[in-house]
C-alpha cells in the first residue's frame, strides 16, 4: 500500500469541471477524490491551492464556504493555501484596439491568479525531500509543474509519481517519463462529493451553494 501525498491546481481542476460539467460536481470532496483515484493506497495529505475571486463577493463567499467546509469535514488530512489575485491590465481596448494607454476612455482590467502554481511546486518538491508519504499525487493540466514533477524524481529517484489530469479541453501531458498520467472520469468525481450539509466546530452549517447544485 502506498501512502499519497497529493498537490492539487484549484482553479485547473475547477476551469477543467466547470467547462464539461457546468457547476455540478463542485461541491467536491478532495480527498475522496483522491480516494477514488488511488483505491488502494492511504491518503497522507491533499493540499488543495487557490485564490478567493476578487470583485464577486457571492462567488467569494460560496468559495469560503466551500474551505471551511473541506477542512471540517476532513480535519488535518486537508491542507489549503490560499494565494492571491492580482490586477492585471489588458493590453488592448476592446473598443478601440490600440495599446490600453490610448486616448479612448473606456479601459478593461482582469485578474490574474498569483503564488498558486508556485506554491504547488514548492510543496511537492518539500514533501518528497522531507519523506511525507512515498507517492506523489498531482491533480492538474498545467504544464508550468514539470519543472516541480523533475525535482521530485531528481531528489526521490524511487517515489511514485502520478499526475490526474482534470475533465476538459485543456493541453494534455502527453506522456512523462517516470510517470504515470491519466484522465478524472465523471464517475470519480460523482463518487467524490461533499455531503449537502457539513457542521462545523464553531457550531455553523456549511451548506451547498444554490449555484453548485
Amino acid at each position: 500500500m502506498a501512502m499519497v501525498a497529493a498537490y492539487i491546481d484549484g482553479f485547473n481542476l475547477y476551469y477543467g469541471m466547470k467547462s464539461t460539467y457546468h457547476r455540478k460536481y463542485m461541491w467536491l470532496d478532495v480527498v475522496q477524490l483522491v480516494r477514488q483515484l488511488r483505491p488502494d493506497d492511504q491518503v497522507v495529505v491533499v493540499r488543495y491551492f487557490t485564490a478567493i475571486v476578487k470583485n464577486e463577493p457571492a462567488a467569494a463567499a460560496n468559495q469560503t464556504t466551500y474551505l471551511d467546509a473541506l477542512n471540517a469535514h476532513n480535519g488535518a488530512l486537508v491542507d489549503a493555501h490560499v494565494g492571491r489575485f492580482k490586477i492585471k491590465t489588458i493590453g488592448r481596448c476592446k473598443v478601440c484596439r490600440q495599446d490600453f494607454q490610448c486616448t479612448c476612455p473606456k479601459t478593461y482590467q482582469s485578474y490574474e491568479e498569483k503564488e498558486t502554481d508556485v506554491a504547488l511546486g514548492v510543496a511537492m518538491v518539500e514533501d518528497a525531500a522531507l519523506g511525507v508519504g512515498d507517492t506523489s499525487l498531482l491533480i492538474s493540466a498545467d504544464s508550468d509543474l514539470m519543472p516541480a514533477i523533475r525535482s521530485v524524481q531528481k531528489i526521490t529517484p524511487g517515489r511514485g509519481i502520478y499526475v490526474a489530469l482534470p475533465p476538459s479541453n485543456q493541453p494534455r501531458f502527453r506522456s512523462i517519463p517516470g510517470a504515470g498520467v491519466f484522465h478524472i472520469r465523471e464517475t470519480a468525481l460523482r463518487a467524490a462529493q461533499l455531503p449537502p450539509t457539513v457542521s462545523h466546530p464553531s457550531g455553523r452549517t456549511l451548506s451547498r451553494p444554490t449555484k453548485w447544485r
